[in-house]
């Protein structure tokens, strides 16, 4: 999961590939668009439940605490 949010959000090469290497992205190395949509979001929460529930998790906080315009949409 974090290959793909790496390649996806542009992350540099030395991202940690860890929930708090991710805050850290979000938050301070790279300006993730202001909508962002998943596809295959079932999938994900059946296939890697607990890394699904971190990032929509991250992704909450994220909203609340720096970009309320931010949407994360999943389907």
């Amino acid at each position: 999961m974090h290959l793909l949010l790496k390649r996806e959000l542009g992350f540099p090469d030395f991202y940690g590939m860890n929930w708090d290497a991710f805050w850290d992205a979000i938050t301070g190395l790279v300006r993730i668009p202001e909508h962002v949509r998943f596809l295959g979001w079932d999938q994900l929460t059946d296939g890697v439940p607990h890394g699904a529930a971190m990032l929509r998790r991250a992704l909450d906080d994220y909203q609340a605490t720096y970009r309320p315009e931010f949407v994360a949409e999943v389907s």
